[in-house]
């Protein structure tokens, strides 16, 4: 049976779109600019990295990252990003999203300009503090996912809040693009400084003192953008939907959305007292916690299905997006690293990824805003899926064409139509889903298992694609890369791993045009027999 529905989120539900929802977009997303920004622009520096600190003396060739060493650097952000997922998903519920909302970005202000001052007197030295930061910064990049979804899932009005959360997310697309820029600017500058072409058989020919400086600034300019909007970020107020279900401050939740909405909001505390109703009470379905009976059979399924796809996207999207500069060395469209210099190589490396961004990544996030509310969030998750898949296949089954000098543009094009359709699909709909569809109680909590399952699936990716795609290949034994199934079987691995997402699918609920109350439940009450006859019996359940 429904309940009547508070006054003040009703008044969020039907809105029209206002400067605030623009407002909320940009605060929100800058986090995610933030975020994509200090986890892809990684990948432009590593070879640096390796040529920096590992290029042993008297060696013919540039000094390339250990196997061991590649897979620290490239992956505790990710490790880190699975543990503030969790943590700050679950303090969200628990404090509220506004109290923790400026931890995670102070977090990432400061590991990012920590990572940039990595020191040590070794090289190891170097590799372990930068690690160290690197894993803090992903600690904070984590927290934000849970909270930036929930924030904006709560402010929007039901008509366009797949846009609006997908807008936010799609701030990813430009901080993935702002990497590869700033990475371009950095080692333009910086390549002057050469007076002479490297020579192979000097790679010390390959490094002036100037290009340790290069990764560093590359990796504190994500500090900025992060730093620029922690005011705006501490000046939001808390959303009504926590304010009013979770804290039960009707007064206090019809003040706040009084002055956002620009006006009057009516304060409905009794209506919130029996909407929230007491805890103790035996057929409460707004009672039940993560852990209970009830929870599982009302949103069980649900808790699978989105935590699944997004384990299953992001195997594919981060060993993808991650080892980019593999994957195009692999065809042949980066040149080897002895007839470029250092800086010429973060160059080449980025403007790669930069062309890759603007071409697919970031169209496709903005194709999803364009059309979420209208396909619906199933639809294009599924769609994605498919395509993703098939686009891995092309690329796989045929992979010895595309390594041919004359085939690489085509490789390029479809390599960027899989990026296109992971972010017009699962990529942006994995993010949207848990944001809508769970309790207010245990929303922060749901969406940080989810994208921690999906941080999870970029972990396995991230480290096994860094081995399985390893062929015979004796300098990569040297460096101790051990010998994997080979470029063209991995592409084949993330084509079955994409169509086991299609398959997953079918367990996420669709939840276009519906109030958050409705696909959660919360303005329904058993009553009495009605109660039993079409839930079955329930048992008492304490929260969590």
């Amino acid at each position: 049976m429904a309940r009547g529905e508070l006054g003040v989120l009703t008044a969020l539900d039907t809105a029209k779109t206002q400067w605030y929802h623009f407002t909320a977009i940009i605060i929100t997303g800058m986090g995610f600019f933030t975020d994509a920004y200090d986890l892809f622009s990684i990948p432009n520096v590593t070879k640096l990295l390796g040529r920096i600190y590992y290029t042993k003396e008297g060696s013919p060739k540039p000094g390339t990252l250990p196997a061991n060493v590649s897979v620290a650097v490239n992956g505790v952000a990710l490790c880190g990003t699975l543990a503030g997922q969790l943590f700050f998903g679950w303090l969200g519920d628990k404090m509220g999203r506004k109290k923790v909302y400026g931890l995670t970005l102070a977090i990432m202000v400061v590991s990012s300009l920590a990572s940039g001052l990595s020191f040590g007197h070794t090289p190891k030295g170097v590799i372990s503090t930068l690690c160290f930061f690197r894993f803090w910064l992903g600690f904070g990049i984590g927290g934000d996912y849970p909270l930036s979804a929930t924030i904006m899932s709560e402010y929007a009005n039901k008509k366009t809040r797949g846009a609006f959360i997908a807008s936010v997310f799609a701030m990813q697309g430009f901080g993935i693009l702002a990497g590869g820029i700033v990475s371009l600017i950095v080692s333009a500058a910086f390549d002057h400084a050469f007076k002479a072409p490297p020579y192979k058989d000097d790679p010390a020919a390959s490094l002036v003192p100037e290009a340790d400086y290069v990764w560093r600034i590359i990796l504190m300019f994500g500090a900025a953008p992060a730093a620029l909007t922690y005011y705006w970020r501490m000046k939001m107020p808390e959303t009504a939907r926590y304010t009013a279900l979770v804290a039960k401050n009707a007064k206090l939740a019809a003040q706040d959305m009084s002055k956002v909405l620009q006006m009057e909001v009516e304060a409905e505390q009794e209506k919130t007292d029996k909407i929230a109703e007491p805890e103790t009470q035996q057929n409460n379905k707004n009672s039940f916690g993560l852990f209970s009976k009830e929870f599982a059979r009302t949103h069980g399924v649900h808790l699978l299905g989105t935590t699944s796809t997004w384990f299953l996207l992001d195997i594919a999207y981060y060993s993808s997006n991650l080892f980019q500069k593999d994957i195009y060395s692999s065809i042949g469209w980066l040149p080897h690293a002895e007839e470029m210099n250092a800086i010429q190589e973060v160059y080449k490396v980025a403007r790669a990824s930069t062309l890759i961004a603007l071409c697919g990544t970031v169209p496709g996030y903005w194709f999803t805003v364009a059309f979420i509310d209208h396909l619906g969030r199933f639809i294009i998750q599924l769609m994605g899926f498919f395509f993703m898949t098939v686009f891995m296949f092309a690329l796989a089954i045929p992979y010895n064409h595309w390594t041919q000098k004359e085939h690489r543009i085509g490789f390029l094009v479809m390599y960027a139509f899989t990026f296109f359709f992971a972010n017009f699909g699962p990529n942006s709909t994995t993010f949207v889903v848990p944001a809508e569809i769970f309790p207010a109680r245990l929303r922060t909590t749901c969406h940080g298992i989810s994208s921690a399952a999906g941080k999870a699936g970029a972990i396995v990716g991230a480290f096994g694609f860094l081995y399985a795609s390893q062929d015979k290949d004796e300098a990569k034994r040297d460096a101790g890369y051990p010998a994997g199934i080979g470029m063209k079987n991995t592409l084949i691995v993330l084509a079955v791993t994409n169509c086991l997402g299609m398959v997953c699918t079918f367990m996420v609920p669709e939840s276009t045009g519906k109030s958050l109350e409705e696909l959660s439940g919360e303005n329904e009450e058993d009553e009495g027999d009605e109660s039993v006859e079409t839930q079955g019996s329930s048992s008492r359940t304490v929260p969590v």
